[in-house]
């Protein structure tokens, strides 16, 4: 390939792999996205995909898809099937190179092997909670384990014993002989492989009963690959020493570079698979892809395009200083595309019936509407106009508020998107004073012009009561009330910040006929309203509010500022 540097935006992980690539230390750039299959794809994962599939092919270089399994008891087949999918969606191939940390168990053995033999292993009969007692603070050192000098024999024995199944869960466990008044934590002997007897693995079975810890794998997977570049959040920084001892004690095929990056924080969200389950189990969403989560199945559901994430990752950009990217930003990506992207229709949330008297009864007409006003490629729709039609309930008032009301009001005009001008000539209200329909006239020379003669300033849009669909609406909003809700204070928890107007559901709204027809997953404009998404986890019509069409919090927070 050529070495020569691709116009792209640069950072310091392309500023280290372009010296090594000029240099000649790396012919070729092999990146991997690693997941772990305990829980969905998240953000956070997203920035991560985003950069090593990127640079990958940026540099005309090859990322794998792996997954580091190495937890039969948090770890199944929905999530490895939900990532595949995930990865996908965000525009992303690993062709041939799907692999699995599992795939590698005979040869992980094979290495720790290697370890107990050059005696920088042992087999240790401490408990979990003796472990974390020996093993010190940030200011104390550790004390050495009482089984740290069995011999290499001994070792090589009760390791093949545990594989063989003869321990209990927690009886004994595999650690590197390192250092136990090392600074860093990692480097006191960590744990390197433990017992799980019962465990059913999703891609070997009940074949193993020890399986290796994740520092362990994740280093010698890399080498084992022949990844150049091991790109990974700053939370993974303590442990670079270990990926290397790892790597620099056995015979590995090559040793990738470990290189951090800051992770995305971003606010109004929480991204710890933990929390994230929580909220999944305790009911507080409907699922992982509950569209409120920052789940990109979640996003996926809610009408997020995959291209407003992408851009949201290279907006952001890839820095080594940890800091909360607003909300606004990404919310501001997604309406960015779907401005461009998303045909308009019109819906009506608070329906209020319109009458228009001077039209025949059973009468229709076939209107002709954009599907985008600054697209004609988009092409048009269909539009049936009748007598009895709905209006959103917002857009009329009896006694114009302001001087600034454009919308509908007693003796007033207003234009129908897409139609004629009408006028309001009778409020029809119940016993209890509510208002339930409009008698209004239109003016049939008014189709696509306003009359010379007068003004009329105000456009709402509208549906034909026969042929409108009827659906539930769903309107999402942030899943939770502060900014930071790990950080809310010390009388609040992150769960007592969750929003209770996340969800509210409108079950009596009015659509245009075209949007019967809708594909799960197929986002619009609903013209005036935002951007609306028809549900994929429902066969009856909901739609999702993907997006306002503008920043609301933003002016939430003026207003109380």
């Amino acid at each position: 390939m050529s070495n020569e540097t691709p116009e792209r935006p640069s950072n310091f992980i392309r500023q280290i792999i372009e010296h090594d690539l000029k240099t000649g230390k790396h012919q070729t750039v092999a990146t991997r996205f690693p997941p772990e299959p305990n829980g969905y794809l998240h953000i956070g994962h997203a920035k991560s995909i985003w950069l090593n599939f990127g640079i990958a092919a940026d540099y005309g270089g090859t990322c794998n898809l792996r997954f580091d399994d190495t937890n039969p008891h948090k770890e199944n087949i929905e999530y490895v099937e939900a990532i595949q999918r995930d990865v996908r969606w965000l525009g992303y191939d690993w062709g041939e190179r799907l692999y699995y940390a599992s795939d590698y168990f005979e040869q992980l053995y094979d290495y720790a092997v290697q370890l107990i033999r050059k005696g920088k292993a042992y087999v240790c009969d401490l408990s979990m909670e003796e472990i974390r007692e020996y093993r010190g603070t940030l200011t104390e050192p550790g004390r050495n384990s009482p089984w740290r000098d069995r011999s290499v024999e001994e070792n090589l024995d009760l390791f093949a014993r545990m594989r063989a199944g003869e321990f209990e869960d927690g009886s004994r466990v595999l650690r590197a002989k390192i250092d136990m008044a090392s600074p860093n934590l990692n480097l006191r002997d960590p744990i390197i492989y433990r017992i799980r007897r019962g465990a059913v693995h999703h891609q070997t079975g009940a074949e193993w009963v020890i399986y290796p810890m994740y520092d362990f794998t994740h280093c010698l997977s890399d080498a084992i690959e022949g990844i150049t570049h091991s790109l990974c959040t700053l939370e993974f920084e303590d442990h670079r020493p270990l990926y290397d001892w790892f790597l620099d004690e056995l015979e590995t095929p090559c040793h990738p570079q470990q290189i951090e990056f800051s992770r995305l924080v971003l606010e109004y969200t929480v991204v710890s698979k933990r929390k994230l389950t929580e909220l999944v189990e305790e009911g507080h969403v409907e699922g992982w892809d509950d569209p409120r989560m920052p789940t990109l199945a979640g996003m996926r559901r809610r009408g997020f395009p995959p291209e407003a994430i992408r851009d949201f990752c290279s907006r952001i950009g890839v820095t080594k200083s940890e800091n909360f990217v607003e909300m606004a930003l990404l919310e501001n990506c997604v309406r960015d595309a779907l401005n461009v992207s998303a045909p308009r229709r019109m819906a009506v949330l608070h329906p209020l019936k319109v009458v228009i008297t001077n039209y025949p009864e059973g009468q229709h007409e076939t209107l002709t509407a954009p599907n985008h006003p600054q697209n004609e490629a988009m092409g048009t729709r269909e539009l049936t106009f009748g007598r009895e039609l709905y209006i959103d309930r917002n857009d009329f008032v009896e006694v114009a508020p302001n001087k600034k009301w454009k919308r509908l009001v007693a003796g007033g005009e207003v234009r129908l998107r897409n139609a004629y001008v009408i006028r309001c000539d009778e409020v029809i209200k119940d016993e209890a004073g509510e208002i339930i329909e409009l008698r209004c006239s239109y003016d049939p020379d008014t189709l696509g012009a306003n009359p010379p003669d007068r003004k009329v300033k105000g456009v709402i849009h509208w549906v034909e009561a026969g042929t409108a669909v009827r659906a539930e609406v769903r309107l999402y909003d942030r899943l939770f009330d502060h900014p930071t809700p790990e950080r809310a204070g010390p009388d609040r928890t992150w769960k007592d910040c969750l929003n209770p107007d996340s969800l509210r559901t409108l079950t009596h709204c009015y659509l245009e006929a075209s949007l019967g027809e809708a594909a799960p997953g197929e986002t619009f404009q609903f013209e005036r309203e935002g951007y609306f998404c028809r549900d994929s986890g429902h066969e009856e019509p909901i739609f999702n509010r993907t997006m306002t069409l503008r920043d609301t919090w933003a002016k939430i927070a003026r207003q109380g500022a």
